[in-house]
């Protein structure tokens, strides 16, 4: 009798019941840690602040702004320092920096803030200097600085506390960080020696603002004629748009023009092109709205017709540690702007502002565009030759009515238990031919997440602990170099360079496939799981299967999890026997290492979870050994006196698989302990399961307490669809 797969069945019928609550957490497949693989570290003793990272793809250099320092490194291997330039703060700036109330130790250093390519020769170098921000140009030939010691006001911060972004635009500095000592005079401005541009100081420009990011886009030939290369400014800033007893915070991307001269009467030396939109980044389905935007991307590739921005948001009041990723099309921001509706102020008994939609006519040439051939044709050649209609307008208009949505209007990723810190996302070749956007996304726990998205669901292909002592991570950098891929990561103690995937650590063609990383395939040739971009090798012979399908593994390879030849279900509890019962005879002792008992991944670390009060959630279990093995459940150090569900399946090679799943609620954190016990050895596995407070919603309870599971339930039964193709036939056994 042909059996289709019991235990695939039992799966496909849980993962019914709880699909039905959407996972905010998705599990990483496989967490590194530091440890377990091979990360190249740089630390200078008694360097901090490591927050400033640039590339130099042509030169194979890393280039760190630290505390009071700037080092070249080797890009190949970074713990090798090339050249090193320092850049401190003298006593007496420090003692006048004192006086004014802060901290000599920590405040009143030089932080490198702005780490920018000048010259092919020099580098754009601003730093705090003791609340008297200064830049300067380091020769990369000597590696020293010129002095030339410029005012650095309104191009780097004076607080190292406060926020900030740059960017190098033909040789031009554009910058959005705070104008004064206080922080209270925010900033977008071009540093330029014949046309220098700032915004206005005033509310409806920027209100608060926390900067985040800032880059160029070049103007397309083959595009829409929007006239000049643009530059994006991405942050977050108190709404003036929505009324709140408390500061609502709001994410938003700027826009202004390269050619912008300001205006000639109206806006003299200020932005002309100055607009600004809400960026959305929400689960409408479920009430979330992620409105702190925290750092940004920009994705750009020879296959993609235009940039996408990948951006990281966490909700403002997030009690609940929620992160998500949402990506936008650059066409999508730009229509915003070209095309949508400006919002004006509107004053409301006399004294209240409120801000609504302009349904009013709009003057011509569009405010805020940039100068295209259309208003050249029309005589407007420059931003210099606008009417004062026009820069009036804008002026009293920067902020639109329409909003920026993201990619099929919703996040890309959405994770539980983290706070997200920096992106930056690759883009990868399957061996299908089919290409993925894998997106790296830091934390404040000094980890890394490497994700895509697979069938419309989120994949966290695995986890790596960068940093030893769970710092944050503070700036995030990729390599994409064609055969060297690296991720470099800057924390407050140091830079670690990691590569984009530990294929080597996939030890079996099934494990290699069942990763579903792009980076990765098996290579029946050396019996080995390889690096795509690091193998001259032709493809053909490579094993790699995106839906986690190991069918196509060589029949040689042994299965970490074969297919059942019968099954037994059981139920142990307090008065049952010590283990369940199984049809295949107990195997003789011996050193035969298939006899060792081997816990089986996801363990119980891996489905570490939060739950509220009396809130039910479950964790699973699964081992091979001999055909004794069976499992024993404790809680707080004592065995559980509740029936646990274990299923045991005899395999071909006489070892058995052992699965149990354990469902329970709690009203105070424990740990729970999961040991595979056998004549031939006993394996441990535990997990803490932490209480957390009432307050968060239905929505977030269920997500919550059955992301783990929701993981192993999806793994498991795309393993068995492969067992059924693999397997002609196997016998079935009664539960």
């Amino acid at each position: 009798m042909r059996m289709c797969g019991p235990v695939g069945g039992l799966l496909t019928a849980l993962a019914v019941v709880f699909g039905t609550a959407v996972a905010f957490a998705p599990v990483p497949r496989i967490t590194w840690e530091h440890r377990e693989v091979q990360l190249v570290q740089f630390h200078e003793p008694g360097i901090f602040n490591y927050s400033a990272l640039l590339l130099s793809e042509n030169e194979d250099t890393l280039f760190v702004g630290a505390r009071e320092a700037v080092f070249a490194l080797n890009a190949h291997n970074i713990s090798k320092k090339q050249h090193e330039a320092y850049w401190k703060v003298s006593e007496d700036k420090k003692a006048r920096c004192a006086e004014k109330g802060k901290s000599k130790q920590t405040e009143c250093l030089n932080y490198i803030r702005v780490l920018q390519p000048l010259s092919t020769n020099a580098l754009y170098v601003c730093g705090t200097n003791a609340f008297q921000p200064a830049c300067d140009h380091l020769n990369l030939t000597s590696f020293k600085f010129l002095g030339k010691n410029e005012d650095g006001k309104g191009r780097c911060p004076f607080d190292p506390a406060q926020s900030y972004t740059s960017v190098m635009v033909d040789g031009e500095l554009y910058s959005g960080t705070s104008y004064n000592f206080l922080g209270s005079e925010p900033i977008i401005s071009r540093n330029s020696t014949h046309s220098p541009l700032r915004t206005e100081y005033a509310i409806p420009w920027l209100n608060e603002p926390s900067f985040v990011f800032a880059d160029v886009v070049r103007e397309s030939p083959e595009g829409e004629d929007l006239g000049d290369d643009r530059v994006y400014f991405f942050f977050t800033e108190v709404s003036v748009e929505y009324e709140f007893v408390f500061k609502l915070m709001i994410p938003r991307i700027a826009r202004v023009c390269k050619g912008d001269q300001g205006g000639l009467r109206t806006l003299q030396k200020k932005w002309t092109s100055f607009l600004k939109a809400r960026l959305i980044c929400s689960r409408p389905d479920s009430n979330l709205v992620f409105n702190v935007l925290r750092d940004v991307f920009v994705l750009r590739s020879p296959d993609l017709k235009e940039p996408v921005f990948y951006g990281v948001f966490t909700p403002q009041l997030n009690n609940v540690g929620l992160s998500a990723v949402c990506a936008y099309n650059l066409s999508t921001a730009e229509a915003v702007f070209s095309r949508g509706k400006y919002m004006q102020s509107a004053t409301v008994e006399q004294s209240h502002t409120k801000w609504v939609r302009y349904n009013g006519a709009v003057p011509t040439p569009r405010p805020g565009a940039c100068i295209n051939r259309e208003a050249r044709a029309a005589n407007f050649s420059s931003s210099l030759n606008l009417p004062d209609k026009t820069l009036q307008f804008v002026k009293d208009h920067p902020l639109m009515d329409d909003s920026v949505t993201p990619i099929d209007s919703r996040p890309r990723l959405i994770k539980g238990d983290v706070n997200y810190t920096q992106i930056v996302v690759d883009r990868a070749r399957a061996l299908d031919g089919t290409i993925h956007d894998v997106m790296f996304v830091s934390t404040d726990r000094g980890a890394l997440h490497k994700a895509i998205s697979l069938e419309n669901d989120i994949h966290i292909i695995e986890e790596t602990q960068l940093f030893q002592d769970f710092e944050p991570i503070q700036s995030l950098l990729l390599s994409s170099k064609k055969g060297r891929k690296f991720v470099y990561a800057g924390s407050n103690s140091g830079v670690v360079q990691a590569p984009v995937a530990f294929c080597g650590k996939h030890g079996t063609c099934e494990d290699c496939v069942l990763a579903r990383d792009p980076y990765c395939a098996w290579s029946p040739a050396v019996a080995a799981c390889v690096a795509l971009h690091q193998t001259d090798s032709p493809s053909r012979g490579l094993i790699q299967e995106m839906n986690g399908d190991a069918s196509t593994c060589p029949a040689s390879s042994p299965l970490p999890f074969p297919p059942p030849g019968s099954s037994s279900l059981s139920c142990l509890g307090p008065d049952s026997s010590s283990s369940p019962r199984s049809p295949w005879p107990a195997s003789g002792p011996g050193p035969d290492r298939r006899l060792q008992v081997t816990l089986l991944p996801p363990f119980l670390s891996d489905q570490a979870q939060h739950v509220h009060a009396l809130g039910t959630f479950h964790l699973f279990c699964q081992a091979t050994g001999p055909a004794d093995v069976h499992f024993l459940w404790e809680k707080n150090g004592r065995e559980l006196e509740v029936c646990v569900p274990t299923q045991t399946h005899a395999l071909p090679d006489g070892r058995a698989l052992v699965l149990s799943w354990l469902r329970d609620a709690l009203r105070e954190s424990a740990e729970y302990r999961c040991s595979a016990l056998s004549r031939a050895g006993n394996k441990t596995s535990k997990a803490r399961v932490t209480v957390t407070r009432l307050e968060a919603t239905q929505q977030e309870r269920w997500t919550r307490e059955l992301a783990s599971w929701r993981a192993v339930v999806g793994e498991h039964d795309r393993m068995m669809q492969s067992w059924r193709k693999a397997w002609e036939s196997c016998n079935q056994d009664a539960f």
